[in-house]
């Protein structure tokens, strides 16, 4: 199975540490937030993989180069523009005719079974699932209203306050086949205000797939900061206090 991994942002919310860094290449634990999702990946046995890159492209390519060292193939899709999230998968629609295929948005920080979820998706009969999480503050997110059967009824991106109807929201991985590829325009084009709406609107079977380990979408310095004292092991932590 292929995975497309999202690395393209410039996480301008997280300027300016970002200036000089992309936001999937920021630490914890003394670790790339993008190698977690690498890592975790390959322990599920999925082996190919494709990066696509814009801000800072080199300093992810230099890292990571093709992947050998973590047990995967890893290819590599420049964009001279930034396509957004759908946008960067329609680029890529030649390499993923064999479907499904998993999107995974590499600058969020969580915590996966793959296996678990992949197996889940094969249930279903629709064109693709969603992992959900809950969460308290959802305005900066994509929230969804799913039934008993999982099946979601309803989705949008970055409510305002009035506009709330839940609080399950999206983590940012997709397991989706080849048939998403239509409801993708050409050019720029977004899953959360783009994809995910068109698809509801023309009664197609979405899923939902319930995650139980943390996730965290790195919105903010002030979010950061908290995921770095919450992950640090405590070798790091005292040698960040004698310094």
């Amino acid at each position: 199975m292929k995975t497309v991994l999202l690395a393209a942002g410039k996480g301008t919310r997280l300027k300016p540490l970002t200036d000089n860094i992309p936001k999937v290449m920021i630490q914890i634990n003394g670790k790339a937030i993008l190698e977690y999702h690498i890592e975790q990946l390959a322990e599920a046995g999925i082996l190919d993989i494709y990066i696509n890159l814009h801000h800072l492209s080199e300093k992810i390519k230099n890292h990571f180069e093709d992947g050998k060292k973590w047990g995967v193939k890893i290819n590599y899709s420049y964009e001279s523009e930034i396509l957004g999230t759908a946008g960067a998968l329609k680029k890529l629609s030649r390499e993923l005719r064999t479907d499904p295929f998993l999107v995974v948005y590499g600058d969020n920080f969580l915590e996966i079974n793959y296996k678990d979820f992949i197996e889940y998706a094969e249930t279903k009969d629709g064109i693709g699932t969603i992992a959900v999480f809950e969460k308290e503050d959802v305005q900066r997110s994509g929230i969804l209203y799913f039934n008993d059967n999982n099946k979601v009824i309803r989705f949008k991106e970055k409510p305002s306050k009035d506009e709330i109807f839940s609080h399950w929201v999206s983590a940012g991985v997709f397991y989706f086949k080849k048939d998403i590829f239509k409801y993708i325009k050409p050019g720029f084009s977004d899953f959360g205000f783009d994809v995910l709406p068109r698809i509801l609107e023309n009664r197609e079977k979405l899923y939902a797939y319930k995650l139980n380990g943390e996730i965290w979408g790195i919105d903010s310095l002030e979010l950061l900061k908290k995921l770095i004292k919450r992950k640090a092991k405590p070798e790091i932590m005292k040698l960040q206090e004698s310094k």
